[in-house]
């Protein structure tokens, strides 16, 4: 569809990988190839030994990982987002002998797309600016320092000396999603061949809902600048600031930020990973609690950690804006949680108007609840075990399968929450972070004064700014 609708501009088919037709084409090629490997696979396991069954199901499931690392690079935005939630995840899909490879072979999306030719983004950025790009950054790097999902990323600077970086939306990129909103149902039924737990409906959704926001940079700049606002001159963590002045649908400008990736930290010594392991916990779930700010996307490609101790975080077009009554649910509920109430978990849900008030609903609720939410309540020192999303995802999709749950709607803060939650406890066992998480959960669940080093210096910072809003718990109900 690009290229019919840009041909003009160099041909942008080859750089978005082609028209709908031509990708679906691609994508049932892949399909096909599953197909034919599970049928071969099926023959070994009728005639061999039970060694030889394993062998050829592994590799039959490690080449249909590469199959859909191949189907979900070939889209651009929320579709490829879903490949890149599975890279940081461990979901569990696969026997644990295999594990590591299969999620090296996904890891192979967190790298990003390719980027594409210079001269179709130098026409995005001076249609959307209005204005040459000599005549508003002093120098634009054409080579970008990063090919995302739906953009990419290049340095530039100011006139004023300021260094920035330029997202930048790939042109045509609207009109690619939204066709490959076909495709991504090839791609997930293949998804579904090779983990048939998976609730690909539920992702589809999510996938319908947010591709508005994904495409307006205009909305994730804003975001960005109100994230940027809350932690300005925060003692560990950075929020690039953004010139609002030069920011537009297609184009977000922000202050530069030089830092190391995910994968280079991740051998860090066990300290220093503890320690980013409880920034990225701070950020993601307490800060919420705090400003009111959900940041649902904790995924590797989007912090830098900074040579001084502090992560720099990005990306904000994932993002829900809370208020005092939906961060008392969430609260509530999770204090609920860390009691074992499943009967009050399930008023606070019914009360929200998620699920009817029938008694036979609370047990099931609250064990998929606990499974995702239950980490933050382990009252010990605990590394975290990315292999344990496999079992929330389980836990959820079970719950979703039994009677009385096909028509629960979660409000979209626990939606958001659910899901960055999943997204983080990846990250954490990535790091192989430990901690003791609940004493991190206790500041935000009872108020109670922090007890780590990073959490006085936060509470320092935040005194006065933003307090959290707690339900009244009497004091037997914390040990």
């Amino acid at each position: 569809m690009i290229g019919e609708i840009d041909q003009e501009d160099g041909g942008m088919a080859n750089e978005i990988r082609g028209s709908r037709l031509r990708r679906a084409a691609s994508i049932t090629g892949v399909a096909a190839g599953v197909a034919a490997r599970e049928a071969s696979a099926r023959v070994i396991t009728k005639t061999g030994d039970s060694d030889a069954r394993r062998a050829a199901a592994n590799r039959q499931q490690l080449k249909s990982a590469q199959a859909l690392v191949k189907v979900f690079a070939g889209m651009r935005g929320a579709a490829m987002k879903v490949g890149q939630t599975l890279s940081a995840v461990d979901l569990g899909l696969v026997p644990e002998e295999i594990r590591p490879e299969f999620q090296e072979i996904l890891a192979t999306l967190q790298q990003g797309a390719d980027p594409v030719p210079f001269r179709a983004i130098r026409k995005v950025v001076e249609e959307d600016l209005e204005a040459a790009i000599p005549d508003v950054f002093a120098s634009f790097d054409e080579t970008p320092l990063a090919a995302a999902s739906i953009g990419q990323v290049h340095r530039a600077r100011l006139h004023d000396g300021r260094e920035v970086v330029v997202k930048v939306q790939y042109p045509g990129i609207a009109e690619a999603i939204h066709a490959d909103m076909q495709n991504l149902r090839l791609g997930l039924k293949l998804l579904a061949s090779i983990a048939p737990g998976i609730d690909t409906g539920a992702i589809a959704d999510e996938i319908r809902e947010r591709i508005a926001e994904e495409l307006d940079y205009e909305l994730e700049a804003s975001n960005q600048r109100a994230m940027a606002r809350v932690y300005r001159d925060h003692p560990f963590v950075v929020v690039p600031d953004v010139v609002m002045a030069l920011c537009r649908e297609r184009v977000i400008v922000m202050d530069f930020v030089d830092g190391r990736r995910f994968a280079e930290v991740r051998d860090l010594p066990a300290a220093d990973r503890d320690r980013l392991g409880e920034i990225l916990c701070r950020f993601y779930i307490n800060g919420p609690m705090r400003h009111r700010l959900l940041n649902g996307d904790p995924h590797p490609g989007n912090a830098l950690y900074l040579d001084d101790g502090r992560v720099a975080f990005l990306d904000f077009g994932f993002f829900k804006r809370l208020g005092d009554r939906e961060v008392e649910h969430l609260v509530r509920s999770n204090v609920a949680t860390y009691r074992g109430d499943a009967d009050g978990l399930l008023d606070l849900i019914v009360e929200l108007g998620a699920l009817p008030p029938d008694p036979q609903l609370a047990q099931p609720f609250y064990e998929s609840y606990h499974a995702i939410f239950g980490w933050l309540m382990v009252d010990e020192h605990t590394t975290a075990d990315p292999s344990t999303t496999a079992e929330m995802m389980r836990r959820y999709t079970q719950m979703r399968g039994q009677e009385g749950f096909d028509e629960l709607v979660l409000p979209a803060e626990h939606f958001v929450m659910m899901r960055s939650v999943m997204l983080l406890i990846g990250l954490l066992g990535q790091l192989g972070a430990t901690n003791r998480w609940l004493d991190i959960s206790r500041e935000w669940m009872f108020g109670d004064e922090p007890v780590t080093e990073l959490g006085r210096q936060e509470a320092a910072f935040f005194a006065g700014r933003h307090d959290y809003t707690t339900p009244a718990v009497d004091a037997g109900s914390r040990a």
